[in-house]
């Protein structure tokens, strides 16, 4: 299984836009787990990273993405991470 951390902020503007296109591509593949992460109420979460910005996506513990990606970008990079773990 694939563990993708989104790691957000409630007054970033740039969020949403985020965890649309993880929702968006995960929703066509199987094995992915998906964690929202709350900078505000878990920042320990982020330290242990080296974030310093949201919208940050981590994909197995690996910072992949800061800011929104396009849907595009992530799926290629999901597949990446997937055909590196077979």
């Amino acid at each position: 299984m694939v563990k993708v951390e989104v790691f957000s902020s409630p007054s970033c503007p740039h969020c949403p836009a985020a965890k649309r296109v993880v929702e968006q591509v995960v929703k066509e593949m199987s094995d992915i787990e998906v964690i929202h992460i709350n900078v505000m109420e878990h920042p320990e979460k982020a330290i242990e990273l080296g974030i310093m910005a949201v919208p940050a996506i981590a994909i197995d513990g690996d910072v992949v993405f800061v800011g929104a990606p396009a849907e595009e970008d992530f799926k290629n990079k999901l597949l990446e991470k997937i055909n590196a773990i077979e």
